[in-house]
């Protein structure tokens, strides 16, 4: 090899090793042994193309060193007075969108590392030392610390218009849009298979917030019931059928949904459902109209050392995530169930 050549090269391998040395300490190292590879086997090639080289290896060693974690990340300042105006509704929804895309964020680095650890709904506060502390990637880092600076200074105007905390009761005006009033019981057909005799299966609604609806189950296994206006069950008594972040807000024909479907208390019980909006519109159902989603699931699920397949479809109003069917079929026990609603019984208003 020429002596010109060599001694470029000898400066590639060199600026490598610095990156890799001095700036990062983890995957950096891994790109600058494979960048020496690649000088070594680009010897013959013209100087001339070898220096467009250098500045390529090192700007790459640089951008695939070890990932800036969103803790060390300082927050863009955001300036309150962008949401002096907006009242208080306005900024508690604001909020919930932002803690919301902070946790689709989280939830997504988690889904490509396997943790899946996270499983916030909408209304939920978000930890933000936690969550920017433990997803470390750039792009990543970056959105949420930008979303950490708007939500602070969300909080800071709401405090400046002395707003209630988020998460009150829904106002009069949104309430009355709502399908359903605090007191009504949606009174379901279970079926674990279609041969076995149906039970009944009854929610009592307790509250509704803002983005979230309370309900007590009031047949087996009993107890207290929490969704968000998407559908996703947050809180579900021991036992049953529970689905996080399987839905999302504003449902749309040919979107594409993915989620867990597990039974709660039991976390051997864990459904991997992918599903696909295949029909909207109204629908009349159990004499109540309604805005309707249809999502056709497919899956598996875990059992003994193999996996079995779950399939079937769930049934949703897309303005406020009231369950109107749920239909799955699996040799797994825990995921073979048919669930309709038959009656909405209203409240003395």
């Amino acid at each position: 090899m020429p002596r010109d050549r060599r001694a470029l090269a000898r400066a590639v391998e060199q600026g490598l090793q610095r990156v890799a040395d001095e700036r990062f300490s983890c995957s950096g190292a891994r790109l600058a042994h494979n960048g020496r590879s690649m000088i070594r086997a680009l010897a013959p090639i013209a100087l001339s193309a070898l220096r467009p080289l250098f500045t390529a290896a090192i700007v790459a060693a640089a951008l695939a060193g070890c990932a800036t974690r969103a803790v060390n990340v300082r927050p863009p300042s955001a300036d309150p007075a962008e949401f002096a105006g907006w009242t208080c509704s306005r900024i508690d929804d604001e909020l919930d969108a932002v803690q919301q895309r902070a946790a689709d964020i989280a939830y997504a680095v988690d889904e490509g590392t396997g943790s899946n650890i996270l499983a916030l709904g909408v209304g939920m506060t978000v930890f933000w030392p936690a969550l920017l502390a433990s997803r470390p990637n750039g792009l990543e880092a970056a959105d949420l610390a930008r979303l950490q600076g708007r939500y602070e200074a969300l909080r800071t105007a709401a405090t400046a218009r002395s707003c209630p905390p988020p998460g009150a009761a829904a106002p009069v005006a949104a309430a009355a849009t709502l399908p359903l009033s605090v007191g009504d019981r949606l009174v379901y057909e279970d079926r674990a298979a279609a041969r076995l005799p149906p039970s009944a299966w009854t929610l009592r609604v307790t509250a509704l917030q803002s983005t979230e609806m309370a309900f007590e189950l009031e047949t087996a296994p009993r107890g207290a019931w929490r969704q968000d206006r998407a559908g996703n069950v947050l809180d579900a008594p021991g036992g049953s059928l529970q689905w996080q972040r399987l839905l999302r807000d504003e449902l749309a024909l040919g979107q594409v949904v993915a989620g867990d479907m597990i039974v709660a208390g039991d976390p051997l019980s864990r459904a991997r459902l992918r599903g696909q909006v295949v029909a909207v519109g109204p629908q009349t159902v159990a004499e109540h109209r309604f805005d309707v989603a249809v999502i056709e699931l497919f899956g598996d699920a875990p059992r003994s050392e193999a996996y079995t397949r779950v399939d079937g479809a769930i049934v949703v109003d897309r303005h406020s995530g009231v369950l109107l069917r749920l239909d799955l079929r699996s040799a797994h026990p825990s995921f073979a169930l048919r669930r309709r609603l038959m009656r909405i019984e209203v409240a003395p208003r």
